[in-house]
């Protein structure tokens, strides 16, 4: 691996229980899964490495990505003394079996799944480890007290919940500290402003990590954005989010497409690029092997 230039992406903590990480996350799920087919393993090694180099040190993968592919090539990009250079960040709480989607969080299947994915990522412990769905039949209470036990055994160092109600958050709260939870936020996804944002800001101490996803081609036009970008398309759970995608993203692209080539994007120009995003999901969505992360954003 390169040696690391300087670094410039910030570093943050998480929560309350200690947790430091990099401001700006690298999220793992396009290259193995969701956008198109899985991209080739060397070049995505690549990219997790150039990330890091760069300062990006939280990865974030899940076992459901692939299935269970992703955190295999992780795991990968982790060898030759990486892992000790990063915050490793999973998730569980999402399988298939027999062709049907299920979401479990029964104690049984969240020891199973932590033991599953330190196997696949080669590691002993998982620095946060995400409950990914919330199992409705089974009281977070149970579920998160499991996790405590993880915690206690040193196989997780920190939970996180994704996609939890305000709550959901708060009486996981009171099992066990949690130290971030995983929403999107973005300018065409607002709901958690509402009650999530202000339920982890003011009540918790605890960090909303925040997911969105990065497109840029200036040969994209407004009228062809489905086909060239169908969002999400293996899943039909999310058909309605790609129907509100295609309405509104269109102006969106149209502010990027005007951008003059060669400027940067600034946080304070474009609030989707760095004032609204923690974790900014680099997902090679548009059919690009290589990705070029760019640091400048945070240079001010």
């Amino acid at each position: 691996m390169a040696t690391a230039p300087v670094t410039v992406v910030p570093r943050l903590k998480l929560g309350s229980q200690g947790m430091e990480v990099s401001a700006q996350g690298l999220g793992c799920m396009g290259m193995s899964a969701f956008y198109g087919p899985p991209k080739p393993e060397h070049d995505m090694v690549a990219l997790i490495h150039h990330a890091v180099a760069a300062g990006v040190t939280l990865l974030d993968s899940s076992d459901i990505y692939g299935p269970h592919t992703n955190e295999i090539l992780l795991g990968k990009a982790l060898l030759g003394g990486v892992r000790e250079r990063v915050e490793l960040a999973t998730k569980f709480g999402i399988s298939f079996a027999d062709g049907k989607r299920e979401v479990r969080g029964d104690p049984a299947y969240v020891r199973a799944a932590c033991e599953g994915s330190l196997e696949r990522l080669g590691v002993s412990c998982i620095d946060l480890y995400y409950q990914h769905r919330v199992d409705t039949r089974v009281p977070i209470e149970v579920t998160v007290g499991e996790l405590k036990k993880l915690v206690e055994e040193g196989k997780i160092k920190y939970i996180g919940l994704s996609e939890a109600s305000a709550s959901t958050i708060r009486r996981a709260h009171a099992v066990h500290p949690i130290t971030a939870v995983q929403m999107e936020w973005s300018l065409w996804s607002r709901d958690v402003e509402e009650d999530i944002i202000p339920t982890c800001r003011e009540n918790l101490e605890l960090e909303l990590l925040l997911t969105a996803h990065l497109v840029e081609d200036s040969s994209l036009k407004e009228q062809n954005w489905l086909t060239h970008y169908q969002t999400r398309t293996s899943a039909r759970i999310y058909l309605d989010f790609n129907q509100r995608v295609s309405r509104r993203m269109p102006r969106y692209l149209s502010v990027l497409m005007r951008w003059p080539q060669g400027k940067d994007a600034h946080h304070h120009n474009l609030p989707w690029l760095g004032f609204t995003i923690r974790e900014a999901m680099f997902a090679p969505s548009l059919g690009q092997q290589k990705l070029k992360i760019s640091t400048k954003m945070w240079e001010h």
